[in-house]
């Protein structure tokens, strides 16, 4: 609502400085000295350079900038275990030994869960556990070395 309103005095002004200075040549030569033409133009160069410097400090003006808003950074990367080498390796292998491997599991104390034969948090502790007390936790960190675990479970 303001913009509109400044627009408009800006307008006026430069309506009135432009009749101003066209009025000055329209005037008989005798009734304008050089005087009254000089005051006459300093005048519209007052009015003109006055609404310059107003338009310069408005812009100028600090403009109203909304407080940062904090957001929680959510973490880049996340590991699922059904993207882990362990799961990739467990996949490779049929039902029947998918099935085996957890029925070893549970027989030796490491699985408590059903013998669906898929891969979730409970074959991943169980085979994790069991890695670990066997000394082979480094053979999880690629799908290749997995196969060694799950083979020692299976044969």
């Amino acid at each position: 609502m303001l913009l509109p309103v400044i627009n408009m005095k800006s307008s006026l002004i430069a309506a009135l400085t432009a009749l101003s200075i066209a009025a000055v040549p329209a005037a008989p030569a005798l009734a304008w000295g050089e005087k009254e033409q000089g005051f006459v133009a300093g005048v519209a160069t007052a009015v003109i350079i006055d609404e310059i410097l107003k338009q310069n400090r408005r812009a100028r003006a600090p403009q109203y900038v909304p407080a940062p808003v904090y957001v929680e950074p959510r973490p880049t990367h996340t590991t699922s275990i059904y993207r882990t080498p362990a799961a990739q390796a467990f996949s490779s292998y049929s039902s029947a030994e998918r099935k085996a491997i957890q029925r070893n599991l549970r027989a030796w104390g490491y699985y408590r869960g059903g013998l669906d034969g898929s891969f979730g948090p409970g074959t991943y502790n169980a085979v994790l556990a069991y890695a670990a007390d066997e000394g082979l936790s480094r053979n999880l960190s690629s799908t290749g070395s997995a196969y060694a675990v799950y083979d020692s479970l299976i044969y």
